[in-house]
Order: C-alpha cells, then structure tokens, then sequence
C-alpha cells in the first residue's frame, strides 16, 4: 500500500488544493480543509492510502490538473 501525500509550496492557492482533495480524494470540505492545512503548516499531508497502482495514478491525475491550472502543486507518493 502507498501514501499519496501533497507538498505544500509558497504559490497554490488553498482554496485549489481543497478542490483537489475534494475532487480526486472524495475528502467533504471540512476534512479536506484539515488535510490542506496540515500541508500549510507542516509541509505536506497524506491523502490517502492506496494499492501501488491506484496512488500512481491519482498522483498523475493531480499534477495534470495542477499544471493545466498553472500551479506547481507537488504530489507524490510512498510506501506506507
């Protein structure tokens, strides 16, 4: 199984990375509101945890969308 964690940077809005969590990680907003200030105040924070091929995919479908709204938001994921 694999953490899929988001990295926190100086440029992503908030409001964004709530979207995220709420659309790729079917977080409601309050819990994903926690998770994105988790990021916020100490550098990153998981969003879940997956089989190997479930988490790659939803680190990809994350920085995709992160990069066609011209964030640089960071996704990424280990072994939990």
């Amino acid at each position: 199984m694999y953490q899929v964690l988001l990295l926190n940077d100086d440029y992503t809005p908030m409001e964004f990375v709530v979207a995220i969590l709420q659309e790729y990680f079917n977080k409601d907003r309050e819990t994903a509101t926690q998770i994105m200030l988790k990021v916020h105040r100490d550098g990153k924070g998981m969003c879940g945890v997956y089989p190997k091929d479930i988490a790659s995919t939803k680190v990809e479908l994350v920085l995709t969308h992160a990069r066609k709204a011209g964030h640089p938001l960071q996704c990424v994921m280990e072994e939990a």
